[in-house]
């Protein structure tokens, strides 16, 4: 399949006060090779998409960060690892970091929380997956800590995850968090379809924990993934759906 008769893909852009050298998106579904439940842009391998449609998405990506500058995949495991140099086969990590040129960051989300990073020189990136396991689990700690810098120094993003109108969880969930960060009770609202559970805000919950870490310039969380037709949302649909690819990279 030639890259010739694909559409390049459309992006979402953070607004947030980065500095130039920074540069960062987020796809969406809405143009691309992608077919069926896939359709358009699905850059992940594992969620089975012809592999040839996921190929050629990735390389379009590639065009996207410009330089010839490789990609750095995760294969993400919803855990706390923050993968700090690059390597050319997916390491087990939920989060990468870039000190220079050489490679671009990249996690892969369709309702989960894709968290920006960078410091307020514009000398360091990250990207970190951050589904509700991963947040419990510290791994934006761990992304905040492989920075190098202080917390006070560095900014983040927000990106596109689902809303806590639509975020239903169990209650040992919210046991999860408030365990560990009793303010936590402020992101969990009792669901009005299930007796027992709670409706999650990820984006409060993400909150809540940079600004204990040190972070005060956060931007972002206005998204809702399983709302918006532009987005892969896991929930919304049942589990067979892509992958948006949240990039950053020093330019």
């Amino acid at each position: 399949m030639s890259d010739a008769l694909h559409l390049d893909p459309t992006l979402v852009y953070p607004n947030w006060p980065a500095p130039d050298s920074v540069a960062a998106c987020v796809t969406t579904r809405e143009t691309g090779p992608s077919q069926g439940d896939f359709a358009a842009f699905n850059p992940a391998e594992h969620v089975g998409d012809n592999p040839d449609h996921v190929g050629l998405c990735r390389r379009q990506l590639g065009k996207v960060v410009g330089d010839e500058r490789p990609l750095l995949w995760l294969n993400q495991e919803h855990g706390g690892r923050v993968q700090q140099h690059y390597t050319d086969r997916a390491p087990n990590a939920d989060a990468a970091v870039a000190r220079d040129r050489g490679h671009a960051c990249v996690v892969l989300t369709a309702d989960c929380l894709p968290v920006f990073f960078c410091d307020r020189d514009g000398q360091r990136v990250a990207v970190a997956h951050a589904g509700w396991r991963g947040l419990a689990g510290g791994i934006l700690d761990a992304t905040v800590a492989a920075l190098g810098v202080p917390a006070e120094s560095q900014m983040a993003w927000l990106g596109p995850a689902i809303s806590n109108a639509q975020f239903e969880v169990g209650p040992e969930v919210r046991q999860a968090f408030v365990a560990v960060q009793p303010e936590a009770l402020e992101a969990f609202h009792p669901s009005p379809y299930r007796l027992g559970h709670y409706m999650a805000d990820l984006y409060k919950l993400a909150r809540l924990r940079l600004e204990r870490l040190g972070l005060s310039n956060i931007s972002g969380g206005h998204f809702c993934t399983a709302c918006d037709p532009r987005f892969y949302s896991h929930r919304r649909d049942n589990g067979v759906t892509g992958r948006m690819a949240s990039m950053i990279w020093l330019r």
